[in-house]
């Protein structure tokens, strides 16, 4: 089976070294070691670069886990699916990897292999400061991260998996 009928690539975005910005490298960490990431590929996007983005038109799926800012207390999680996820990344940059995702998932577009499933989880930081360890809040956050990664996998993956019907004909009725 084609890479592109049934993966859910689930990105982690953030640097490890700014505090609350390693929130998607730790959450890809979690599942990987919890081995609850189903059939989705888990990849440390880091600091991202274009070198992902052959990874992203290949997948029939993308789950970004990024801190986000979105005007709640630190901590908060929240999931942005579809054109929601498109209206937080192409609005005010509210984090430092918008601009980047923003730009891959415009060129995946550009190529017509942009995945139509596609969410953005996100946790707001309290700090991005020079830091080895996230925050209080988002260390707490983690396992609701996680929880959101693996209730879009679990939906997405049987809708994934299974053949698109074929086409309807008309018949004609007497």
């Amino acid at each position: 089976m084609d890479r592109r009928d049934s993966s859910v690539l689930v990105l982690g975005l953030g640097n490890r070294l700014l505090g609350d910005d390693a929130a998607g490298p730790l959450v890809v960490d979690a599942l990987a070691a919890s081995g609850r990431a189903g059939s989705a590929l888990l990849r440390d996007g880091g600091t991202i670069g274009l070198s992902l983005l052959p990874e992203i038109e290949d997948a029939a799926a993308l789950i970004a886990v990024d801190a986000a800012e979105f005007d709640a207390p630190p901590g908060a999680v929240r999931v942005f699916e579809g054109a929601a996820m498109d209206r937080q990344l192409g609005g005010r940059k509210r984090s430092a990897h918008e601009v980047a995702l923003f730009d891959l998932m415009a060129a995946a577009e550009l190529c017509g292999r942009l995945p139509a499933r596609r969410a953005l989880v996100a946790v707001q930081p309290a700090s991005t400061a020079l830091g080895l360890e996230p925050t209080a809040e988002v260390a707490a956050a983690i396992p609701a991260l996680c929880a959101a990664v693996q209730e879009l996998v679990t939906r997405w993956t049987p809708a994934l998996a299974t053949p698109s019907p074929a086409p309807l004909q008309e018949t004609a009725h007497e």
